[in-house]
């Protein structure tokens, strides 16, 4: 399989403060690839080094063949950027935002109209196409800032956090839209703090933290390697984690504390909270519940809150 992104040795500093340090990662030609990480970790600075915002430090970067810095316009022909704030012009009708883009890439005008019909259609807002953008729900604003970054029919999409804020209903609507670019062939590289949505969506990815990559892979074998199956939720005074520190044969459970609340990972959730019940050991059963990418992330990254 061809690769439309490779990094290696990826570096951005910040005066003295170094964002991405060393980082390195392939994405694979019709995949949809994930960059997670906290508040911090490196992933939006290495987006703005992918789209041509930010030059790199050190390393070496090529997107679809081109490197960001010798060919950006080259390269911005290619490539479509959907980043975390709206952008659209408010002032303007649904129809006219995605007209207007299209003069940026000499797009002729009858082209322009045929493309932003079908764009609108694949977004679902062809009904919309006459109303002012300020009128618009903060979903409908999401899937119009997509369907602008598809104007120029490119093969690599890049979404900066690109469902933060909406309901449910609107992330899962924009989900579809993303799936069907990829059954389209569109290459798909996202940032996300949804962990649901990177397993929903996600081919594979990168955990980044401190500017480094910590993991690679796929989503559910993430989930296998890192915590296994399921997860065991117990709020627990003093006495009975120390009871439960003491048994030796949890040594391999993986075992969480926060505060009250403790979490052991295995194959087995019940059959855990059962041994451990035999074992004298108490606590409130908050769940006894299936693994996910957030427990991964949480292991790999911890629960201490960041800042930007």
């Amino acid at each position: 399989m061809s690769v439309a992104v490779r990094a290696a040795g990826l570096v951005k500093r910040y005066g003295p403060r170094v964002a991405v340090d060393g980082v390195d990662f392939e994405v694979r030609t019709g995949e949809c690839f994930g960059l997670l990480g906290p508040n911090g970790a490196g992933k939006s600075t290495t987006m703005r080094m992918l789209c041509c915002l930010s030059p790199r430090d050190g390393g070496e970067l090529a997107v679809l063949g081109i490197d960001p810095e010798r060919d950006p316009r080259a390269l911005k022909h290619r490539i479509g950027v959907v980043g975390q704030e709206i952008t659209l012009d408010l002032e303007l009708t649904v129809r006219e935002n995605l007209l207007v883009y299209a003069r940026y890439f000499a797009i002729p005008a009858a082209e322009a109209r045929v493309r932003g019909d079908e764009l609108l259609e694949l977004v679902a807002l062809a009904d919309r196409a006459g109303e002012a953008v300020e009128r618009l729900s903060g979903g409908m604003k999401r899937r119009l800032q997509i369907a602008r970054a598809l104007v120029n029919r490119p093969e690599l999409v890049l979404l900066d956090e690109p469902t933060t804020g909406l309901d449910p209903q609107a992330r899962h609507v924009v989900w579809e839209r993303l799936r069907e670019l990829r059954r389209r062939g569109v290459t798909l590289v996202l940032t996300t703090h949804y962990m649901d949505e990177a397993e929903q969506l996600c081919d594979r990815l990168v955990v980044m933290d401190h500017g480094h990559v910590v993991r690679e892979g796929r989503p559910a074998d993430l989930v296998r390697a890192e915590v296994g199956r399921e997860v065991l939720e117990l709020r627990m005074g003093p006495d009975d984690l120390a009871r439960l520190r003491a048994l030796p044969d949890l040594a391999g459970a993986g075992i969480q504390v926060e505060g009250d609340l403790v979490q052991l990972a295995g194959d087995d959730a019940e059959g855990l909270h059962a041994r451990l019940r035999a074992a004298g050991v108490g606590g409130e059963l908050q769940a006894a519940r299936r693994a996910t990418l957030e427990d991964v992330f949480l292991r790999l990254t911890g629960r201490r809150l960041r800042e930007d």
